[in-house]
C-alpha cells in the first residue's frame, strides 16, 4: 500500500485530510453493525428470569439503545475525519446470543454522499460499553467482542458479510 491508497490522506502532504465528498451522487445509503457482549452465566441467568435487567442505574437494555443512538448521531464529534451527516434512520436491537453472551446490532440510513457504516459501528461500540457500565457491579468479567461491519449498500462498492 502507498499513501494514495488511503482516503484519509491528502497525496501532496501526506496529512490527515477529511474526503471530498461534494462530487459523489446522492444515493441511499445503508449499514449495519454488531458486536456481542459476554456478560457470563450468572448475568443472563438474571436476565432469562425477567425481560429486563434493571440496576441501580435503571433498566440495562433501553439505556444502551438510546446510548448506542446518541452515539450514532454524533459519530462525527467523537471520530475527526467523519462527515457529519444528518441519519435517516438508526436502529438498535439487542438479544441473546446464548448461554452467557448477547448480540447488538445497529442499522443506519441517509440519504446523502457518504455512507453510514462509522454511525452503525460507533452505535453498536456505544451500546456495548453503556451495558458494560450498568453491569460492571456484578462482574467485571465482561467483555466486550467480535464487533463488525455486517453490511453496507448504496456507496462505491456495497459489502455483505
Amino acid at each position: 500500500m502507498t499513501k494514495k491508497d488511503f482516503t484519509h490522506l491528502d497525496n501532496k502532504t501526506g496529512n490527515p485530510a477529511m474526503v471530498d465528498v461534494g462530487e459523489k451522487q446522492i444515493t441511499q445509503r445503508f449499514a449495519k453493525a454488531s458486536c456481542r457482549v459476554i456478560l457470563g452465566k450468572e448475568i443472563m441467568q438474571s436476565l432469562n428470569e425477567v425481560s429486563e435487567l434493571v440496576t441501580k442505574k435503571g433498566p440495562v437494555f433501553q439505556t444502551a439503545i438510546i446510548a448506542g443512538t446518541m452515539g450514532a448521531k454524533k459519530t462525527s464529534e467523537l471520530i475527526p475525519l467523519c462527515h457529519p451527516i444528518g441519519m435517516d434512520d438508526c436502529k438498535i436491537t439487542i438479544e441473546a446470543a446464548g448461554e452467557e453472551e448477547i448480540l447488538i446490532s445497529c442499522t443506519t440510513r441517509v440519504t446523502g454522499r457518504t455512507g453510514v457504516e462509522m454511525e452503525a459501528m460507533t452505535g453498536v461500540s456505544v451500546a456495548a460499553l453503556t451495558i458494560y457500565d450498568m453491569c460492571k457491579g456484578f462482574s467485571h468479567d465482561i467483555v466486550i467482542t467480535e464487533m463488525k461491519l455486517e453490511e453496507k449498500t448504496g456507496g462505491k462498492r456495497d459489502f455483505k458479510r
